[in-house]
């Protein structure tokens, strides 16, 4: 199973993109993107390509989501951390 996580262009050369997820930079192939893309549009990527650009209302609202299923993820991690230490004092 692949996740298409939303991506802002930050700079377009010819037909790559720059983009930027939480800080972290890598440069896409635009070459699969049916429609035009402009700095400050949001695009999903696959395997290197943007492949279906979405609207910042909702790029934003998906990244919320997996900040939030990360956060549980890693409280969760923490948990069973504390159950195992505590197991092991007594």
């Amino acid at each position: 199973m692949c996740l298409a996580i939303p991506s802002e262009i930050v700079e377009i050369k010819d037909q790559m993109a720059t983009i930027d997820i939480s800080g972290v930079r890598r440069d896409v192939s635009l070459l699969l993107l049916p429609e035009q893309a402009m700095v400050g549009d949001y695009v999903l990527v696959h395997a290197g390509f943007a492949i279906h650009k979405i609207d910042r209302e909702a790029a934003e609202e998906a990244l919320k989501l997996i900040e939030e299923m990360a956060q549980l993820e890693a409280d969760r991690g923490q948990e069973t951390e504390l159950s195992i230490t505590a197991e092991h004092s007594l």
